[in-house]
């Protein structure tokens, strides 16, 4: 559940889920966040998606940023969100970043994926985007 500003700050997990090894773009987001006021848990690499979804319930996070360079964004993201599903915590928002093709970016989307966001993405669009998925709808 979304917590209000006097309640908590936004619990945020961003996780490197397969076997990707570049972590310098989901360091700068999670840093980017957390100075934006948020508490963010950074799960590390080669997360399997089983691990992120149990880092999230076990955090308790208001949402999960995925982050992926290694192309298995197809496979990976859906199971993430199908595993979030299966534990009743489809609620949580997940955003995405990484090197993901547009048709790719559009099939996720319609999959679940909330945001997506690729190089050149601005760091304050990503807080944003990430504090209004966190609220929920006003």
């Amino acid at each position: 559940m979304a917590r209000t500003p006097k309640e908590a700050p936004i619990r945020v997990l961003i996780a490197k889920p397969g076997l990707d090894g570049h972590d310098r773009g989901a360091k700068v987001v999670a840093r980017a966040l957390r100075d934006a006021g948020m508490e963010v848990i950074y799960a590390g690499l080669r997360q399997t998606p089983e691990e992120i979804v149990r880092a999230a319930l076990e955090e308790d996070v208001d949402i999960i940023g995925l982050s992926i360079l290694s192309g298995a964004h197809m496979a990976l993201f859906p199971k993430v969100l199908a595993l979030l599903k299966k534990s009743n915590a489809a609620e949580i928002p997940v955003f995405a970043g990484g090197i993901i093709p547009d048709e790719d970016a559009r099939r996720l989307k319609r999959a679940g994926i909330r945001a997506i966001f690729g190089p050149g993405s601005s760091l304050e669009e990503i807080v944003t985007t990430a504090r209004k998925l966190a609220r929920g709808p006003a």
